[in-house]
């Protein structure tokens, strides 16, 4: 799966000088320097991320092709209120939340966990460990219950 990477925000590609905004803007930037081919765009709103038609009529020249399918929030309270209203509404699956640029990384699970997002987060902490140490060195076992 390529990823699509939309940076939202409650404003279109520099419409606004509120912090959020301008975070999302100098987050691109900084993104665009240490992954020149990443397609990644913003900062947007959500409608425009999601829909090619909205961004195509806005803006000309978007390095974000199609619809992104990775969503990047400018707080902890939007990407709260979004996974919670997705989940509901789609009857979704979460994985997450993440805690990103750690080392070792943390992969947190909420009290509300289901079974599936226990299995999620295990088999994604599973992949980063073996990215970060190599496939020899880790040891994975199963057992039947």
């Amino acid at each position: 799966l390529t990823p699509r990477v939309a940076l939202l925000s409650h404003s279109n590609f520099g419409d606004s000088d509120w912090d959020s905004a301008s975070m999302m803007r100098d987050a691109l930037q900084i993104i665009r320097r240490r992954a020149p081919d990443l397609c990644i765009d913003g900062e947007m709103r959500s409608d425009v991320a999601l829909v090619p038609a909205i961004r195509e009529a806005l803006i000309d020249g978007s390095t974000l092709q199609g619809q992104a399918n990775v969503l990047v929030m400018p707080s902890v309270d939007a990407a709260n209120i979004t996974v919670n209203l997705l989940k509901v509404l789609n009857d979704g699956v979460t994985v997450g939340p993440i805690a990103l640029g750690l080392r070792p990384g943390a992969h947190i699970l909420t009290p509300a966990a289901t079974v599936r997002r226990v299995i999620n987060m295990t088999t994604l902490a599973a992949v980063d460990a073996t990215e970060q140490h190599g496939q020899a060195e880790l040891n994975f076992s199963a057992s039947a219950g």
